[in-house]
C-alpha cells in the first residue's frame, strides 16, 4: 500500500470515527421542552411577579408549543418558592422568577440562597418603588409625610410583604435617612397590603411599580419613585431624593432553575427568553405594568446576584434583620 493510500485510509477512518461520535452526542443530547414547564413565583396570584409570569409563559408557550404552568407559592419571605424550586428536579421543567424581594429573603433567612443554591437564567426586568399613602392621611408629598411623621412619632404605620423583604427595607431606610419613626406591620403578601392601604388600616407602603400600576386612581396616592431621578416607570411622580437626598432603592426580576440543571438546557431557555423580552410588544406589555424589560446571559445575571446578596447582605447585618420567630 502506498503513502497515498495510506493517508486516504486513515483519513477515511478519521471521519468515521467523527462521524459516529457525532451522531452518538446528537442523540445524546436532550430534546427541550417535551412537556409542560413549570415557572414559580412567591406572589400570590395576581401580584406584579404573578403577571409577569403569566406574559413571558404565553410567549414561552407560543415559542415551544409546549404549554408553562406558573405556580404561585407565596409566604416565608420567598422561602416557600425558593424551597420548591431547589428540591425540583434538575431537569429544566421547573424555573423560579426570584425577584429583589425573594432574594432578600432567602439572605434573611440563610437559606436556599439565589447567588449560591440555583442555576441563574437570566435577568427578566427592572423595576422602581413608590412611596404610597392612604388616601385619608393628610399629605401630598414625600416632605409633608415626612414633617407629618415627626409631630407623630411611632403612631403611623406601613405595611410589608414581610420582614426583610424589598418593602420592608425601603421603609426602614426611609425612616432611618428621614429621621423618623413609623411602625412596621408585616404581611404574607404584597397584595394584602395594598388592600389594606387602601382601606387605611396601614398609612404608608413601598410598593412596586408594577403593583403602583394596578393601583393608580385608587384609594392611594403615589408620594414618590425611589430613584435619583425621575423615571420613565413612574412619569408623572417626582423622586423621592428631591426631598430626602441620597435615598435610592431599585428592583429586578429574574429566572433561575435548580442547581445542577445541565448547562446546554440553561442556554436553550436563556436564548428563547432574551427574544421574547427583545420583542416590542413585550417591552411595551413590562412598560405598561412598570417594569423594563432586560435580558442578560446566565454568566452576567449569576454575577449580578452574587454582588446584590452582597450589598443586601450588609444591609440585613448592619440592621440586625432577623426573621420573626
Amino acid at each position: 500500500m502506498t503513502m497515498g493510500s495510506n493517508a486516504s485510509s486513515v483519513c477515511a477512518t478519521a471521519l468515521s470515527i467523527f462521524a459516529i461520535v457525532a451522531g452518538a452526542h446528537a442523540a445524546a443530547a436532550p430534546e427541550y421542552p417535551t412537556k409542560p414547564v413549570r415557572i414559580v413565583v412567591s406572589t400570590a396570584t395576581g401580584a406584579g411577579p404573578d403577571v409577569v409570569a403569566r406574559l413571558i409563559g404565553l410567549k414561552l408557550t407560543e415559542a415551544w408549543g409546549q404549554p408553562i404552568v406558573v405556580d404561585a407559592r407565596p409566604g416565608a419571605s420567598g422561602l416557600i418558592g425558593a424551597e420548591t424550586t431547589a428540591k425540583s428536579l434538575p431537569d429544566g421543567y421547573t424555573m423560579w422568577l426570584g425577584t429583589m424581594t425573594t432574594m432578600i429573603g432567602t439572605l434573611m433567612m440563610e437559606r436556599h440562597l439565589m447567588a449560591e443554591d440555583f442555576a441563574p437564567v437570566g435577568l427578566v426586568a427592572t423595576t422602581v418603588q413608590v412611596i404610597a399613602v392612604s388616601a385619608s392621611l393628610p399629605v401630598n408629598s414625600v416632605a409633608e409625610l415626612i414633617v407629618y411623621a415627626k409631630a407623630k412619632p411611632g403612631q403611623l404605620l406601613y405595611g410589608s410583604s414581610g420582614s426583610g423583604t424589598t418593602s420592608h427595607l425601603c421603609m426602614e431606610s426611609f425612616n432611618a435617612t428621614a429621621g423618623i419613626k413609623m411602625d412596621h406591620v408585616p404581611y404574607k403578601a404584597a397584595t394584602t397590603v395594598l388592600i389594606d392601604l387602601m382601606a387605611g388600616q396601614v398609612q404608608v407602603t413601598c410598593a412596586s411599580a408594577l403593583s403602583w400600576q394596578s393601583l393608580k386612581g385608587g384609594r392611594v396616592r403615589g408620594l414618590g419613585v425611589t430613584t435619583s431621578a425621575r423615571s420613565s416607570l413612574v412619569p408623572e411622580l417626582p423622586p423621592v431624593a428631591e426631598s430626602l437626598s441620597g435615598f435610592e432603592m431599585l428592583s429586578w426580576l429574574g429566572l433561575v432553575a435548580p442547581k445542577s440543571t445541565p448547562k446546554e438546557i440553561i442556554a436553550k431557555i436563556n436564548s428563547a427568553l432574551v427574544k421574547v423580552l427583545k420583542a416590542p410588544d413585550v417591552q411595551e406589555r413590562f412598560i405598561g405594568m412598570g417594569a423594563e424589560a432586560v435580558s442578560s446571559t446566565p454568566e452576567e445575571f449569576g454575577a449580578y446576584l452574587r454582588s446584590e446578596s452582597a450589598k443586601w447582605g450588609k444591609v440585613l447585618r448592619d440592621a440586625d434583620i432577623r426573621p420573626t420567630k
